[in-house]
C-alpha cells in the first residue's frame, strides 16, 4: 500500500493529498479542472511551509512530501497504479457513481476504491463496479491535517481484508479510525447536519443572532465550533445537498432549513466565496 490516488483537487481532496504525502505515500492529485489543480498545489506547499515556520516539520520533511505528489489531469496516469484510490468529489451520486466506473476498468484488480462522502451510500456506489468487496467509504474530515478522525464505512459487500487495510490507511495518515456500518448519514454527518439545521431554523425564527447562536453551543456545550460556523466552514452548498440526501433517505426531520436553501440561491455559500452566515470579506 504505498502508491495512493486522490481524485478531486478541492479542499477535502487536497487536504487528503497533504496528509498521504506526509504519512509516507507516493501521491497522485487529479482533477478535470487545471486551475483548482494549480490552486491545490499552491495551498499544499503554503501550508507546509507555514507547518516549517511553526516547527510542526522540519524542511526535509518537507522537501520528501513535496516530492511525494503528482499533479494531473489525466485519471489514467493518476490511478494506473494505485494501491488505494480516495474519491473526494461533490456529494452527487451520479457523479461518485461514474468515476468509481471509470476507476474499476483503469485500476488493478487489488486497488482499493474508497469515497470520501460524508452521507451517501457506499452500497450504492460499490454496486456499480465489479470489485464490491473492494469498495469502503473513508469519511475525512475539513481541515483534514489538524482533524483526527476518519469514519470508515462498511458497505454491505466490504471485505474484511478491505476494512483492515482502509484502517492501515488511516494509522499510516496519523489518524484515529472508527468502523461504521453503512447507514445515511453515519455517525457524524447525520448528527450534524441535525444541529446545523435546528441552528438555522432558530436564527430564522429569530432567538437569537449568529454569534450568540454559536456562542452558545461552544460555551454552553462545549462544542469546539458554532453550529454556523461549521457550516460555513464545511460549505452552505455541500451542507444544502447533504441535507437534501438525509431527507430523502431518514425523513422529515431533516428537511433542510429555508434559510440555508436562501443562502445557496444567494450565492452565500460560507468562507469559499466570502459571506455566509458570517462575513469572511476581511479573509481574502
Amino acid at each position: 500500500m504505498d502508491n495512493l490516488t486522490v481524485v478531486g483537487s478541492g479542499v477535502m481532496g487536497r487536504g487528503i493529498a497533504y496528509v498521504s504525502a506526509l504519512g509516507g505515500f507516493r501521491v497522485h492529485l487529479h482533477d478535470v479542472n487545471q486551475e483548482i489543480l494549480d490552486q491545490a498545489k499552491n495551498y499544499i506547499e503554503k501550508e507546509m511551509k507555514k507547518s516549517v515556520d511553526r516547527g510542526y516539520l522540519n524542511p526535509d520533511q518537507v522537501t520528501e512530501s513535496l516530492q511525494n505528489i503528482v499533479y494531473t489531469t489525466n485519471l489514467e496516469e493518476a490511478a494506473g497504479d494505485a494501491d488505494i484510490v480516495i474519491e473526494a468529489v461533490f456529494e452527487l451520486m451520479e457523479l461518485k457513481v461514474d468515476i468509481f466506473k471509470r476507476l474499476d476498468k483503469i485500476c488493478p484488480k487489488h486497488t482499493i476504491l474508497a469515497s470520501n462522502t460524508s452521507t451517501m451510500s457506499p452500497t450504492e456506489i460499490a454496486a456499480q463496479t465489479s470489485r464490491p468487496e473492494k469498495c469502503i467509504a473513508m469519511h475525512f474530515f475539513n481541515p483534514v491535517h489538524k482533524m483526527k478522525l476518519i469514519e470508515i464505512i462498511r458497505s454491505l459487500d466490504t471485505s474484511d481484508e478491505t476494512m483492515e487495510k482502509a484502517k492501515e490507511v488511516g494509522a499510516r495518515l496519523g489518524k484515529e479510525t472508527v468502523e461504521i456500518n453503512e447507514f445515511p448519514g453515519f455517525v457524524t454527518s447525520r448528527m450534524s447536519c441535525l444541529i446545523g439545521n435546528e441552528a438555522m431554523n432558530m436564527l430564522m425564527e429569530g432567538v437569537a443572532t449568529v454569534q450568540d447562536i454559536d456562542k452558545s453551543i461552544k460555551l454552553g456545550l462545549n462544542y469546539p465550533m458554532g453550529p454556523l460556523e461549521l457550516a460555513d466552514l464545511v460549505g452552505l452548498d455541500t451542507r444544502l445537498r447533504n441535507m437534501e440526501y438525509l431527507y430523502k433517505t431518514l425523513g422529515e426531520k431533516y428537511r433542510p432549513c429555508p434559510l440555508l436553501i436562501k443562502y445557496v440561491k444567494a450565492g452565500r455559500l460560507g468562507r469559499k466565496s466570502g459571506a455566509g452566515f458570517y462575513n469572511y470579506a476581511g479573509d481574502k
